[in-house]
């Protein structure tokens, strides 16, 4: 008996700690709110891309004072996964386990990102928009796409094609180097880039990958030095960016840098970098954080409000752009809320305009857009647009999976 009523307390205190176990808890809604959730490296290694999670934060902020959607509050959980997979994966069972979420947004990690999404699909948890674009059905060699996932971040195959083809094309360079990261991100951006560079006859003169959490990255910069590379591609985190700026500064190496998206607030890459970011190439798929776009102007209008402590930038927009799709899908749903009526509406978005390129998804895409800008950065981290909105017209890469 004593046994029986030990195992009685146990199971309450389970309830208690795990509330997902009702039916409102676990479709993440109730008449009240929407449970929304996101990972995010608010430390470690990537932590200037926790502006990112932040931002979607202010998106939700923003739509809760306009009155909800449908009479329901947006109820925002942020986990800091500190650029670790195995973190992302303590946190999003946290989240999903203990409070009951209806769908994630961003999570700013390749790694992390393939590390959940197992769980998340087998949760039949939505994920619009993840912050990487290493889960895109092609790049995450998943036919037909995952119901429960919805892209729309420029894959890295593409968006280095696109750039290589401005560095060969327009700028000339026929040395070209490139340093990645080693895990799903980096790779992806390697691949796009020998692809295009294959349809040229062209070879990498050089390829260096680094480990995430790498300090020291004198040989790696040696190696490109020594390769001759006129132009390097740089697929990596914020902070190993830093190092390889101030490195080749050390050693007087100073190719001319192309970077990917992620590397694209350049205020911010520009004083972390004391300065040395200037002059470097980059894709960017968001409009300038003080571009006259009317969109821009009410979200940078709505963070001196409600986010005054936050430094208005790229990163910080990129959160908003990642999350605006979940909004408007959810508005467009109706009272009558469901993970499957969501999915719906999501699937029919043909040429859906908000911060970034149009969006459109179908049952059998969920990619939604594919297009890059190239901008440079300019003195005192200014924004110089080089080039508009680019697809890959060189996307062979994809049949080959």
């Amino acid at each position: 008996m004593k046994r029986l009523s030990c195992f009685l307390v146990l199971v309450v205190c389970f309830l208690i700690v795990f509330p997902c176990s009702g039916s409102a808890a676990r479709s993440g809604f109730d008449d009240e709110e929407i449970r929304i959730g996101q990972f995010g490296p608010q430390t470690g290694p990537a932590a200037p891309w926790g502006a990112v999670a932040r931002g979607a934060g202010l998106l939700f902020d923003l739509v809760n004072e306009e009155g909800g959607i449908h009479g329901r509050k947006i109820k925002y959980y942020l986990r800091d996964d500190q650029y670790s997979p195995s973190v992302a994966q303590a946190g999003v069972r946290e989240l999903v386990e203990r409070h009951g979420i209806f769908a994630f947004t961003g999570g700013v990690s390749g790694a992390g990102g393939h590390a959940v999404k197992g769980y998340l699909a087998g949760n039949e948890v939505l994920w619009v928009v993840p912050g990487t674009a290493a889960l895109n059905t092609v790049a995450d060699n998943q036919t037909p796409p995952s119901p429960y996932r919805f892209c729309s971040y420029p894959l890295f195959e593409d968006e280095a094609s696109v750039v290589t083809k401005y560095a060969v094309e327009k700028l000339g360079f026929k040395k070209i180097g490139f340093l990645y990261q080693n895990d799903v991100f980096g790779k992806g951006g390697l691949t796009g880039c020998k692809q295009r560079l294959a349809s040229y006859d062209m070879t990498l003169v050089e390829e260096v990958p680094v480990e995430p959490t790498e300090k020291d990255l004198a040989s790696q910069m040696l190696r490109l030095k020594n390769s001759g590379a006129e132009c390097a591609l740089m697929w990596v985190s914020p902070t190993l960016s830093v190092i390889t700026l101030k490195t080749c500064e050390s050693i007087g190496y100073k190719p001319q840098w192309i970077a990917f998206d992620g590397l694209s607030d350049y205020p911010m890459m520009h004083q972390i970098t004391g300065g040395l970011f200037e002059g470097v190439i980059t894709a960017a798929f968001v409009p300038p954080p003080d571009s006259g776009d009317p969109l821009v102007s009410k979200y940078r209008e709505a963070a001196k409000r409600l986010a005054p402590e936050e430094r208005w930038g790229t990163f910080y927009l990129a959160g908003i752009l990642f999350a605006e799709p979940l909004v408007e899908a959810l508005r467009r749903v109706g009272p009558d809320l469901s993970t499957e009526a969501c999915i719906r509406e999501l699937n029919s978005f043909k040429d859906w305009k908000g911060l970034g390129a149009p969006i459109t998804w179908s049952a059998d895409n969920h990619q939604g857009t594919d297009s890059v800008q190239i901008q440079k950065c300019g003195p005192g981290g200014s924004y110089i647009l080089l080039q508009d909105w680019t697809a890959n017209d060189l996307a062979t890469w994809k049949t080959k999976k």
